[in-house]
Parts: C-alpha cells; structure tokens; sequence
C-alpha cells in the first residue's frame, strides 16, 4: 500500500520508480542520488513526512543530486544491498557507490547537515543489518 503523498513523488515531482531492473540505468546517470526507501505508511507513518521532506531537499540541494523511490516489491531486496535497518530510509549514493543513509524523520538542520556531509564523504561499503550475508541466486533476489 502506497500513500498519495508518496505517489506525488512520482507522479507530480518526476522521481522515477525504481526497482532491481532500471536502478543500474538511473545510477549510471552519475552524480548524487538519493533513494527513497517508504516500506508502508500505514506501519511507518514517518514515511509521508519524507514524502513532504524529499522534494524540499532536492531544492535546497538544487542540481547537486537527483532522486528515486523504490518500488514497494523491490525494497526489502535493496534494503539488504544497502544495509539499513530503520525505516523510512534515505540512501545516498555517487554513481553507485554507497555513501550513507538517513533513517527516520530528521530535523531539517539535520538533514542538510547529514546531505553536505554524505555528498563529501568518500564511498564505503554498506553497514550490514543484522543478518548473515549470502551469495544471491543468479536471478537475483526474485
């Protein structure tokens, strides 16, 4: 289940919606990304409150990044690449290389302070969440 306001980002904002087949292609477009990880806002209200917050972000960050939403089916797969473990999640990458990510609802100071401070950072290996990490079939998570 999807929210309207989450939708909107799709819808009225432009973000594509992506999932294992087109991420590559989007990241391929180099520069900052930022993926938008909802999971369910009626489990994880906070996830309409990003949905308000991302576009803003993306403003004050001008032509400094661009965004994405996970598709609903596609990010519990992501989420184990990319080793977060709170919801609602906002992974920044360059290119494809993993930077960080920004779980739960933050203070909009925060939030620029953690964006300027990821865009620096240098990439890095994605935390682990928890679980053993195994070889992925060779279809990959589905």
């Amino acid at each position: 289940m999807s929210s309207h306001l989450i939708e909107r980002l799709t819808a009225e904002c432009g973000y594509p919606l992506l999932n294992e087949r087109n991420l590559g292609a989007f990241l391929a477009g180099g520069g900052h990304s930022v993926l938008f990880f909802t999971e369910d806002p009626t489990r994880y209200p906070e996830s309409n409150d990003v949905a308000v917050i991302l576009p803003e972000l993306m403003r004050a960050f001008g032509d400094r990044c661009r965004a994405g939403v996970i598709e609903r089916d596609a990010e519990k797969c992501l989420q184990q690449r990319y080793g977060f473990a709170a919801w609602p999640a906002l992974v920044v990458l360059r290119g494809d290389a993993y930077l960080g990510a920004v779980t739960r609802v933050q203070d909009w100071a925060d939030y620029l302070a953690e964006f300027e401070r990821l865009f620096a950072a240098a990439p890095s290996r994605p935390p682990g969440i928890g679980v053993p990490l195994v070889e992925a079939p060779a279809g990959g998570c589905h």
